[in-house]
């Protein structure tokens, strides 16, 4: 069994200065850290096009990219209904998002930010759907965030996670190139139309951001997911994930106190350590309970440290 805390691991800098709440905040865990093997894995967000807890998501269902893809077009087949998908036929979503111009470039909030119910999910579709047809692509209701999308067969973009385009820019993700073309028109026109939607005209006067664009992502077949995950091997709490992608940390100190007192004490109560994955911006650690008289030397209780807060 293990536990996988996906925004453990905040930037090395944060990291420092939270040493010392992590210590009083969650001991439970900082005893299981302490006491475990520690294995870093690289998990470059730029290489992968998605977030290193959507890799580790991936990596867990035996995910293998195709020649020329990146990790993040296993994110279709992950997150679409595997029942409605042959094996071998790529799945493309779209998440319905808002876009804004920033200082630096423009800005996305993903749909999970936006709050959409499933009446204006239809409401939209409804209208997208009409700007859609002959156009080559086609639209398929999935669930009020996200839709299933048709693309040509000669159109195949690379396309980062809506969540990782929310944390960047979307400059850094909106591809130019001629093959995208089409896509990138379809997009403008539909901004267009949805700019004094119904939908969009309540929901600004209920003081909520217009949903006022679509991000495509995905693109792999489930037949690349190998393996399924296991009812009971993995307990999965993302209540540190978004306050330190916001890196509001006494948001962050406030959930990691939640956690001790919910999960990590009333398992050391009647469990061994469990493994533990904790995901942060750039890695992955991967920790398996020690073993052997050396855990227990004064200086191995610290080792935990180095990892957690590299001084490079």
């Amino acid at each position: 069994m293990q536990i996988v805390l996906p925004g453990a691991l905040p930037d090395p800098r944060e990291a420092r200065e939270l040493s010392s709440y992590l210590i009083k905040t969650a001991p439970t865990l900082v005893q299981w850290l302490a006491k475990s093997r520690s294995a870093e894995l690289d998990a470059d967000p730029i290489k992968a096009a998605c977030t290193p807890y959507e890799q580790w998501l991936l990596r867990s269902r035996g995910f293998a990219p195709a020649e020329g893809q990146k990790l993040s077009a296993g994110l279709g087949p992950l997150w679409a209904a595997p029942a409605t998908v042959a094996a071998n036929q790529p799945v493309w979503l779209v998440e319905l998002v808002h876009i804004s111009p920033s200082r630096n470039g423009a800005a996305l909030l993903k749909a999970d930010d936006l709050s959409i119910t499933p009446e204006q999910s239809v409401a939209l579709f409804q209208s997208a759907q009409s700007l859609f047809e002959g156009t080559g692509f086609a639209l398929s209701g999935m669930s009020p965030g996200r839709w299933r999308v048709e693309i040509p067969a000669n159109f195949t973009p690379t396309c980062a996670s809506p969540t990782l385009v929310s944390l960047s820019l979307v400059n850094d993700w909106w591809t130019q190139d001629v093959a995208g073309r089409p896509w990138r028109q379809l997009v403008n026109e539909l901004q267009m139309l949805w700019f004094t939607h119904p939908v969009n005209q309540a929901r600004q006067a209920q003081g909520l951001a217009p949903v006022n664009s679509l991000w495509l992502f995905g693109g792999a077949t489930p037949g690349q997911l190998k393996s399924e995950l296991q009812p009971g091997v993995s307990q999965i709490h993302t209540s540190l994930l978004g306050p330190a992608q916001a890196h509001d940390w006494n948001g962050w100190i406030n959930a990691l106190a939640e956690l001790e007192v919910k999960v990590f004490q009333p398992w050391a109560q009647h469990r061994p350590a469990p493994r533990l994955v904790l995901t942060g911006a750039r890695k992955i650690v991967e920790l398996a309970p020690g073993s052997g008289w050396k855990r227990w030397l004064p200086g191995n209780r610290n080792e935990w440290r180095k990892w957690w807060s590299p001084q490079d």
